[in-house]
């Protein structure tokens, strides 16, 4: 059996067969008959649509499908609405004389497209036996939403320029609190504290650095008010171990006055908590991180702010706030909605009281944050390098190119970088398609799917989810933001991926207690190892900037809020795991392929899962076919080094043997392969094309039973 390539952007270099090439891909519906074989179209190759994937406003679409002879089709029609627009516009393709072996027809349209944003198409085939709706889900259902009937095709300005820093580098997130403290005790207690009220208790401080964070609600709520002290100059002292491990992106938890030690209900943007330090001390960290090769990125939360806050005061520690004075400055800032407990009713974040809604819309407010001396520039000026943004999704589309325009005017190369937990190219919120990429907004976001998809492989050995994730983003996110997302295994939101990798599934995902008391075995331990190198390999080498969450390279495990949120044993680390991470990092970092090549899959089967990145050839000629179906699958020509490195990962119980055409240095253990390679359970393969290659071929040979786990 042959594997199918599957990509974002350029011809693959592996033939597969009709089912293969086919499968999950597309589908042709006729009297309510599947017959896959009668159309052929695939989105993610440039046979049939070029430019492949994300176009620039103003280019030329090229569409191109195959129809089987046997069908009679009298005319081809694509049908292409604008996502603004209910009327689309319909374009009427031209047969061509390009045949696959006799048996198919090309048909074939060109057009430009100017506006930015999101446009969904499908083709109808007239034929004597009816009309044929060909989409991605079979007879289109178009009526019911264009963008499930139909292909997505993402159009964005011309002009989009991202930090060119952040690409080919490595993202290291840190939780302050927990990463390292600098201070004694005393003087971090001096620094904790804050007069206790009845709405913000007291906070405490654990001397021993080793203590579980606390878990157990107070009075009903967690609190999350216990500090262990990590502080700035703690990170500081720390840049020569990440600039050892490789790290070029340092990402930040909130730093901002707050009450709790997560700092997501933020006090007063414009002071650094001062338990984690001072302005100068974050500048400082700044210029020795810069020094070392290494830019600070800081988490942006402006869609709510702390009740127990400068603005809102609901505690009246401050003087002024909101809730009380209905002629505060910050009054409008917040959506007040009547009496209720504790004094006038407000909109909350997702219900947490101590998290109210700040109203985005306020000129008030949004001169605050974006304007000539706001929060997003104050804190540029102050050597951070950029803003990952929290829960963007709920910043409305105004705000955040007026941000984004303050971070780019004031650092031309500042990072503008969105939560967002889904398919950000299409992502409704409120009843608004967010249009991220339009080339004026964000210039990345952070990618779950892909995180999701690599424990979904490594786990359980099927790829299907990570191998449609990658396919499906490469071809609606623009080249220059696929570049920039930052991929991530873990974070303060998830179970640490250690865990969940190789732990138990909680039996109850409320029961804290349960999670508390929850260790990995030695044997869960040492299987987790082996798995997170898998893991960590290939989110090191998929499209995008891999970000590390604070310990996992050192092996911390917990399940999630807030034993996720450990404090780093520095004086203990799985030391094989360390210096795993260091080398994977430095195999990235050493080859230019992982800054902006291109990406498909080729090989993926049970447990095995490929993908290649490569620079394409420009110059292959465009009239290159190939007879038969190969022509209408898209088989490139085997001539030219494209300087390709695949990674290759089996999750699986069985062997897995590949076919490789030429020679391939494994960048891990050094060894040159060629011909018959067999893929072991376990076992992680980074390939790089040796010269004198003349091209790839991957087949799987068939699978043979291996009882042990296999390490790597």
């Amino acid at each position: 059996m042959s594997f199918s390539s599957r990509g974002c952007g350029a011809e693959g270099p592996v033939a597969g067969t009709f089912a293969g090439f086919l499968r999950n891909e597309i589908y042709c519906s006729i009297r309510g008959q599947m017959d896959i074989q009668k159309i052929i179209f695939n989105p993610g190759n440039e046979r049939f649509r070029k430019p492949p994937g994300a176009i620039k406003s103003g280019d030329i679409l090229k569409l191109r499908l195959y129809v089987g002879r046997d069908l009679e089709p009298r005319s081809v029609k694509v049908v292409f609405r604008y996502d603004r627009h209910t009327q689309p516009a319909v374009y009427e393709m031209e047969g061509t004389e390009r045949t696959a072996g006799g048996q198919y027809v090309a048909w074939e349209v060109a057009f430009p497209v100017f506006d930015t944003g999101l446009y969904w198409y499908y083709f109808i085939v007239d034929t004597p036996a009816g009309e044929i709706s060909f989409g991605p889900e079979g007879m289109g259902n178009q009526s019911e939403g264009w963008d499930q009937g139909s292909w997505q095709q993402t159009v964005y300005k011309r002009k989009y320029d991202v930090p060119q820093w952040l690409q080919g580098g490595v993202i290291y997130q840190i939780f302050v609190d927990r990463f390292c403290r600098s201070s004694e005790c005393q003087e971090l207690e001096k620094r904790l504290y804050l007069k206790p009220t009845a709405g913000s208790p007291a906070r405490k401080l654990h001397w021993n650095w080793s203590d579980m964070p606390d878990y157990k609600p107070q009075n009903g709520q967690i609190m999350n008010n216990d500090f262990f002290g990590g502080d700035l100059k703690g990170i500081e002292s720390k840049l020569d171990y990440l600039q050892d491990l490789g790290v070029t992106c340092i990402y930040l938890s909130p730093i901002f006055r707050a009450y709790s030690n997560h700092k997501y209900d933020t006090a007063d943007y414009m002071e650094i908590d001062p338990l984690f330090g001072t302005g100068e001390d974050f500048r400082e960290l700044c210029e020795k991180a810069e020094e070392k090769g290494i830019r600070i990125i800081l988490d942006g939360v402006f869609a709510h702010t702390g009740s127990d806050s400068v603005y809102f005061d609901k505690e009246e520690r401050y003087g002024g706030g909101a809730l009380h004075h209905e002629d505060s400055k910050y009054r409008d800032w917040y959506i007040f909605t009547g009496t209720g407990y504790g004094g006038p009713g407000y909109e909350t974040w997702w219900g947490i009281s101590t998290l109210p809604k700040l109203n985005k819309n306020n000129r008030a407010f949004r001169n605050f944050i974006c304007g000539p001396d706001g929060v997003a520039r104050r804190w540029l000026r102050a050597g951070a390098s950029g803003w990952r943004l929290d829960v963007a999704d709920e910043l409305p589309s105004d705000f955040l190119r007026l941000l984004t325009e303050a971070v780019k005017e004031e650092k031309p190369d500042g990072l503008v970088l969105g939560e967002v937990w889904e398919d950000a190219s299409s992502k409704e919120a409120y009843g608004q398609r967010k249009n991220y990429f339009e080339g004026d907004k964000l210039d990345s976001v952070t990618n779950y799917p892909f995180k999701n998809g690599i424990i979904q492989l490594v786990r359980n050995g099927d790829p299907g989810e990570l191998s449609e994730k990658v396919s499906t983003l490469c071809q609606n996110y623009p080249p220059e933001v696929m570049n920039c997302t930052m991929n991530i295994l873990d974070s303060h939101d998830t179970t640490r991926v250690l865990t969940a990798l190789a732990g138990e599934i909680p039996p109850n995902e409320g029961d804290r207690d349960w999670m508390a008391s929850a260790h990995l075995s030695q044997e869960e331990m040492e299987r987790g190892r082996n798995l997170l190198k898998i893991a960590s390999a290939i989110q090191m080498t998929l499209p995008g900037v891999p970000c590390i969450y604070y310990g996992d390279e050192r092996g911390m495990e917990g399940y999630s809020d807030p034993f996720n949120r450990a404090t780093v044993n520095w004086d203990k680390a799985d030391q094989n795991l360390l210096e795993w991470y260091k080398k994977i990092i430095s195999i990235r970092k050493n080859h230019q392929v992982y800054v902006s090549g291109k990406c498909e899959t080729v090989a993926e089967s049970a447990g095995l899962y490929a993908f290649r990145r490569f620079f394409p050839d420009n110059d292959e000629p465009e009239n290159n076919q190939q007879s038969g179906i190969r022509e209408a699958l898209g088989k490139t020509s085997e001539a030219g080094n494209r300087r390709s490195v695949i990674t290759a990962a089996n999750c699986g119980q069985s062997v897995e043997s590949m076919s490789l055409t030429g020679r391939w240095k494994d960048l891990i253990t050094g060894k040159v392969l060629t011909g018959r390679t067999d893929v072991l359970p376990g076992e992680i393969l980074i390939l790089e094309e040796q010269p004198a290659t003349l091209g790839t071929d991957i087949k799987r040979t068939g699978p043979r039973k291996i009882s042990n786990y296999c390490h790597i």
